[in-house]
């Protein structure tokens, strides 16, 4: 059996998950790709890249084109929203947006990667966890603060990675960065047998490596401590509740799978939306920017969702269809990221057929 290397240096034991990716490699060459539009999330499996879980998923929904949104060790599990077609262009909502993780630290022991799977390099130790300590440690830990990127990393140094040296045995110089711990919540664990273990729930801002959170924490409780299991319980409001598992995809039909996924303009929801008129629609998908009367795209936003008609008919039953992204500035609508004529063709086309498969056959 053979392990997937992670950032670590470390193999994996995920043989189903290769059989599988062996298997779908072995009949690429069979498989008509098609367009797919929308976001789908997964519920990402323990021992999975992130790039490995999403390549499973594309192949399953034979998709063209796709990319994830923040990656997940394979150490990790949770909340990956995996983007496909004209989602892709939004992507960089979720990469920046805020997330929540649960995880248990281990206490008493320092590792070569700050997690289970390196190699035990100190030992010391634990002091008696009181709720007293924990709060103080909440408190210390919480707010606006900087944190400096571990070795095991796929951040760049001279154009390397962070892991390429460490794997080397180096360590580089690593500049901190600013993060905010929005909410922190620590409580005694029941970790291994003889070891004391924290669990923590922490929302943060991007950028945030909670194996270097665990390894900070223990250092301020003088103990030393190493991250035992990750998950990503909620990414930019997509929560782990509305995941779906790989298991589950697998058995599923094509129509099934296709049902899973959301809508791409779901990526953007949480901002204002501005509908415009046919003629607005035509003009601002080639890129022009729309001059409107005082407040008619609403007040100055630095994102918008850009909605037009569904055909040219103009039939108020029709439902509008997203159109992309643009900001609001001195009753400007300014275009952003658009969709092209053919992928506003193909979501509605599916749409439609979806529609048709869920009320069946129209009886003549």
């Amino acid at each position: 059996m053979n392990g997937i290397p992670t950032a670590h240096g470390k193999a994996v034991r995920v043989e189903p998950v290769e059989t599988l990716m062996t298997q779908a490699s072995s009949h690429r060459e069979k498989i008509q790709r098609r367009p797919v539009h929308g976001v789908l999330l997964l519920d990402k499996p323990l021992g999975l890249s992130s790039n490995q879980a999403l390549q499973k998923v594309k192949w399953l929904l034979r998709a063209d084109k796709a990319g994830h949104t923040g990656t997940l060790d394979p150490l990790a599990t949770g909340v990956l929203p995996l983007c496909f077609g004209a989602a892709t262009k939004f992507s960089q909502i979720q990469l920046d947006a805020n997330k929540t993780y649960e995880a248990t630290l281990l206490l008493g022991q320092k590792t070569t990667t700050g997690d289970a799977e390196g190699e035990v390099v100190e030992t010391r130790p634990v002091p008696a966890i009181t709720p007293d300590l924990l709060a103080t440690m909440t408190q210390r830990f919480t707010g606006a603060q900087t944190q400096v990127p571990p070795m095991y990393s796929a951040l760049k140094k001279d154009g390397k990675a962070l892991y390429d040296y460490a794997r080397k045995g180096q360590v580089v110089e690593r500049d901190p960065r600013p993060i905010t711990i929005y909410k922190l919540n620590m409580a005694l664990a029941h970790g291994e047998p003889a070891q004391v273990a924290i669990k923590i729930i922490v929302n943060c801002s991007k950028g945030t490596y909670i194996r270097t959170l665990g390894e900070d924490i223990g250092e301020a409780l003088g103990c030393g401590a190493h991250l035992g299991a990750l998950r990503r319980l909620e990414s930019g409001g997509f929560t782990v509740a509305q995941c779906v598992g790989l298991p589950a995809l697998e058995a599923m039909t094509e129509a099934q799978r296709e049902a899973c996924l959301l809508p791409v303009q779901s990526l953007v929801a949480a901002f204002p939306a501005v509908t415009l008129d046919t003629d607005n629609a035509g003009r601002f998908l080639s890129g022009l920017r729309r001059r409107g009367e005082p407040g008619q795209w609403g007040v100055d936003a630095p994102l918008v969702q850009v909605y037009g008609p569904s055909t040219g008919s103009g039939q108020a039953t029709e439902p509008p269809a997203f159109l992309g992204s643009a900001h609001v500035a001195a009753d400007e609508l300014i275009p952003e990221r658009l969709l092209s004529p053919i992928e506003i063709q193909n979501i509605l086309q599916a749409a439609q057929s979806s529609a048709q498969r869920s009320t069946g056959p129209i009886a003549h």
